[in-house]
């Protein structure tokens, strides 16, 4: 059987409209790690500060591809591993054109081993607010606010982060992707409020596709098939072997991908694996 390995995201894919992951899911996973022996991880957005979290029951023993791909966290140690640094002038340069849109970014740096600081600076508006106190008290990030030497610290920057209406993000990514070519831009919607969008800037090369790359060759997978729903899956779905989108992607996803099944909401992507080993075994 050639060995596969398989690859989530997790909001609007793994998980359901309450961004858990339903009891099902869990029991279906655990199945295909232990008892048929494959190969899951997830491939998010999101920090290990709200993956350890969502993933905890899941016995998983891959790697999670985390912060957009700028770093993978192993659940078997705790810890950070390959980890895609942004460089000192590139900070300067992104923030330059944030401040020249009247706007201050999150900069998001490793701390230690397994601890990220989230650095800001300046007044807070009401979404990044709300943003903040849900995540304030979160054991593996702590928020390090109205930090005036943000720019300048001995810890490495993984992601440079902004969350405000896409609107207001769409032009500060244009003026990023004119003028800084040191960085990596990730400009997607919200999945519950198209109006609403997060802004993510990585060292330049930054991608989930290529930390799925990475990750498949130290495993030795032959082949690649990854699971998505929103627009900034596409580069990883066009690199897979074989790419699957839910019923409730974006109609662009659905476009891309080499086949569509049912919703986040019915343990689709976990199914579907199970489905496919069953078959191979």
């Amino acid at each position: 059987m050639v060995r596969t390995l398989y690859v989530s995201d997790l909001d609007g894919t793994l998980l359901d409209d309450s961004s858990q992951l339903s009891s099902g899911t869990v029991a279906i996973l655990n199945r295909i790690i232990g008892e048929l022996g494959g190969l899951f991880t997830i491939a998010t957005a999101r920090t290990p500060a709200t993956v350890v979290p969502l993933m905890q029951e899941v016995h998983a023993t891959l790697p999670f591809i985390v912060i957009g791909g700028s770093t993978m966290w192993n659940p078997l140690t705790a810890s950070y591993e390959h980890t895609r640094v942004i460089d000192d002038a590139t900070i300067n340069a992104v923030v330059d054109v944030f401040v020249c849109h009247h706007s201050q970014p999150f900069i998001y740096r490793r701390h230690g081993n397994n601890m990220l600081h989230a650095h800001h600076y300046g007044p807070l508006s009401e979404q990044e607010a709300r943003f903040v106190e849900a995540r304030q008290h979160l054991p593996l990030k702590r928020f390090i606010l109205d930090d005036k030497d943000y720019r300048h610290n001995q810890d490495e920057a993984l992601l440079i982060f902004s969350l405000n209406k896409y609107a207001v993000l769409k032009n500060i990514a244009e003026d990023l992707r004119a003028h800084v070519p040191t960085c990596q831009v990730m400009l997607y919607h919200d999945i519950f409020d198209e109006s609403e969008g997060y802004l993510e800037i990585f060292t330049a090369g930054t991608s989930k596709a290529a930390a799925i790359r990475k990750l498949a060759h130290e495993v030795g997978a032959e082949r690649v098939v990854v699971f998505g729903d929103n627009r900034n899956d596409i580069a990883m779905m066009q690199a897979a072997d074989h790419s699957v989108a839910v019923g409730n992607a974006f109609p662009e996803v659905k476009a891309a991908a080499s086949e569509v099944i049912g919703p986040n909401t019915a343990d689709s992507v976990a199914r579907w694996i199970l489905g496919e080993l069953e078959v191979r075994s």
